[in-house]
């Protein structure tokens, strides 16, 4: 980050005057051993990655299934007929979205592996150009040649640390970890299940469809609103929002799956 980056390259204070404050001796004080400004905890959300995954399976899983179930109930299918049904929708779907999750985590792997080797050969190849590079790189966040120049040549030294620089900074691009494509299949698909089962359950204990479909929808539009609302919290939109954003598209999925299958069922 440009903080973090600008905060590495700042002049640090001469030996002379690092000693005086050592020994007291600099401006008549007694040394601060131990005192200093007081320590700053830093609190960054990591786990984006996570959170998306979870969003993306529950609101699925709460839509799709959702949708099925009303248009099952509006041809007036029975009850078991829908269960059956919606299970196997949430069995298949969760299979297939965690095999996207999945297939998307490894590709974004393999994009990063050849984007280092492409980047790796380019330093051999040409050091002279790629190091103007990181003079480049630096010169955006206001530094000076005669400040970042030490740096360039530090990096020169050491080419695993060059290479990782280049990859961050010139790229935008950060090390996948090697095991996020199989956690990424399994979040999603689990998350899928956990939302795909919420409409589906009325159909468990209501052998009236109509009763079983006014439950489910009732019961669904609350889960899609909590939903909404804690996803809305944990990606910084408003959660009032996001919850009544979330709830219109589930009702509306629903309310269209179901006109259809009544007008199909007039026919």
């Amino acid at each position: 980050p440009p903080s973090r980056l600008s905060a590495r390259f700042c002049l640090l204070p001469s030996r002379a005057r690092a000693a005086a404050a050592m020994d007291g001796h600099g401006d008549g004080r007694q040394p601060m051993l131990g005192k200093g400004p007081p320590s700053h905890r830093e609190r960054h959300f990591t786990a984006g990655e996570v959170v998306r995954d979870v969003i993306m399976g529950v609101s699925d899983g709460l839509t799709v299934p959702f949708a099925l179930a009303a248009g099952l109930s509006g041809a007036s299918a029975p009850s078991s007929l829908v269960l059956t049904a919606g299970l196997a929708e949430v069995a298949a779907g969760a299979i297939s979205m965690g095999l996207g999750g999945y297939l998307a985590a490894q590709s974004e792997a393999d994009h990063y592996k050849r984007e280092m080797k492409r980047e790796q050969e380019e330093i051999i190849a040409v050091p002279d150009t790629e190091a103007a590079e990181i003079g480049d790189i630096m010169a955006e966040y206001g530094l000076e040649p005669h400040e970042y120049g030490p740096v360039v040549e530090g990096l020169r030294r050491n080419p695993q640390a060059w290479l990782e620089f280049m990859m961050r900074f010139e790229l935008g691009l950060e090390k996948p970890d090697p095991r996020r494509a199989l956690q990424s299949a399994l979040t999603i698909a689990l998350s899928y299940i956990i939302g795909g089962l919420v409409p589906l359950l009325p159909y468990m204990f209501i052998s009236t469809v109509q009763d079983a479909m006014l439950t489910s929808v009732g019961v669904t539009l609350l889960a899609l609103l909590f939903f909404g609302y804690i996803k809305g919290r944990f990606t910084g939109n408003r959660p009032f929002l996001s919850a009544v954003q979330t709830t219109i598209i589930g009702a509306v999925a629903s309310a269209a799956a179901y006109g259809m299958a009544k007008a199909v069922q007039a026919r």
